[in-house]
């Protein structure tokens, strides 16, 4: 049997968009995704988060599931257009109460809350007025840190700034894949440094409270030894992991990104003293992985997420893939975590997302297998010296899935749309058990 440390904690993950519903209720105005999923084109089969899995009525409900499966976490993000609608401003005590009883539904039940401040629903005023490519977002993003630390700070127990800013940059401003569906590189750019400083600024802005950022890695390889591969993996591993990696963690851009980034943009928007506020000292880091990269040289360039290397090519790694079309390897998770443990400073690591879609309803065998994998990785990882504190499945529920709407389920636990009825997947008492005996 493969056992963890008692104090390791697992939990379960969602996001606010993709889960709550309620787009229009008790105060909330409209973020970047409800603009995105109101324009035609942009969604799989016009789908909107409008009402998505209706935690924000049925929060009681799945606390209630929580609470069966054993989960000694929650992660959760808080709406900033519920908290304050117009991104600046006036603040919503409404939307306050909503995770003023979410929280307090969870601690009745001794599970930890973990609210994360902004997973993707940026306010549409602030877009209209630039969005992340514009310095002025991140400040705003400070007053709303603020605004929730000083209303929320006694109750939450780990407090996450960011999820994932390089889909925040990139898919939305780069490739336009997410909203606000802007094809902009040289302002993706400027978004993804943009949101690095909102995250020092709110972390500064929440004294008092254990605080960390969640980034989403992947293990890069290349094809082959060749030269102009091994340069593909650099690129990529550049764009994907150290840029948000090394500010965060070293004050400093990797210079041979700069490099690749220069025919694109310049970084006269970086002011003295961002890097140091960026790499405010945190005391966590949250993990999403999913999915390995495998790249090579191309001669074509096509249009990418990769700003400035948009000549990679992303190439089949021969392994089976879940039904969005990511490959698995479990090898890969374990491999990022002793490159972290390896390359950076120490800190407490925690996977904070990590998960698969299949097309399954109740009996997922294959997302079983996919977690299993993982937590064992996980295992590994431990024995090897990697500070690693924490597992949380992502996901919970059957949610929004972005640009793909509900196409994807991602959930342990499956949610019939028409009904809002909750089932248990195999996978979530799966993961009960795992809880139950402390490991595999």
């Amino acid at each position: 049997m493969t056992t963890f440390d008692p104090g390791f904690l697992w939990g379960a993950a969602t996001s606010s968009y993709q889960i709550e519903g309620a787009a229009d209720e008790d105060g909330r105005r409209p973020s970047i995704w409800d603009t995105f999923c109101a324009t035609p084109g942009k969604v799989d089969n016009g789908d909107t988060g409008d009402v998505a899995a209706d935690h924000y009525h049925r929060y009681r409900e799945d606390v209630a599931i929580m609470s069966e499966l054993g989960l000694g976490a929650y992660r959760f993000s808080i709406a900033w257009p519920r908290v304050q609608p117009l991104g600046s401003g006036a603040v919503n005590q409404r939307g306050l109460d909503f995770y003023r009883r979410l929280i307090d539904t969870l601690l009745d039940q001794g599970i930890q809350p973990w609210p994360t401040l902004y997973h993707w629903d940026l306010p549409q005023p602030l877009e209209e007025a630039g969005g992340w490519p514009e310095r002025d977002t991140a400040l705003r993003f400070a007053e709303y840190a603020a605004i929730v630390h000083d209303a929320l700070a006694d109750r939450g127990t780990h407090w996450t700034t960011l999820n994932e800013p390089w889909c925040s940059a990139f898919l939305g401003y780069a490739t336009g894949r997410h909203a606000p569906g802007r094809r902009e590189p040289a302002a993706a750019v400027h978004a993804a440094h943009h949101l690095l400083l909102g995250h020092g600024l709110a972390a500064r802005a929440m004294p008092g409270t254990r605080v960390g950022i969640t980034l989403n890695l992947s293990h890069i390889t290349a094809i082959s030894t060749a030269e102009a591969d091994a340069d593909a993996a650099r690129r990529i591993d550049g764009m994907q992991n150290r840029l948000f990696l090394d500010p965060v963690l070293l004050a400093a851009y990797p210079e041979d990104v700069l490099a690749d980034l220069a025919p694109v943009t310049g970084f006269d928007h970086v002011q003295e003293d961002d890097l140091k506020t960026i790499a405010v000292p945190l005391d966590f880091l949250g993990v999403n992985y999913y999915s390995p990269m495998l790249v090579g040289h191309g001669t074509t360039p096509t249009a990418s997420a990769y700003v400035g290397s948009e000549h990679v090519q992303h190439l089949d790694g021969g392994r089976q893939r879940t039904s969005i079309g990511w490959e698995i390897d479990a090898r890969g998770l374990l491999d990022l975590l002793l490159r972290l443990d390896r390359d950076y400073p120490a800190i407490p690591l925690y996977i904070t997302e990590n998960g698969a879609a299949f097309d399954d309803e109740v009996h997922d065998t294959a997302r079983v297998a996919y977690l299993d994998g993982h937590v064992r990785a996980c295992a590994e990882a431990l024995a090897r010296g990697v500070p690693l504190k924490g597992y949380f499945a992502w996901s919970l529920l059957d949610n929004f899935e972005w640009s793909y709407g509900y196409a994807q389920r991602f959930g342990i636990v499956h949610v019939d749309y028409a009904t809002q009825r909750r089932t248990l997947k195999d996978s979530a008492r799966w993961y009960a058990g795992v809880i139950e005996r402390g490991g595999l």
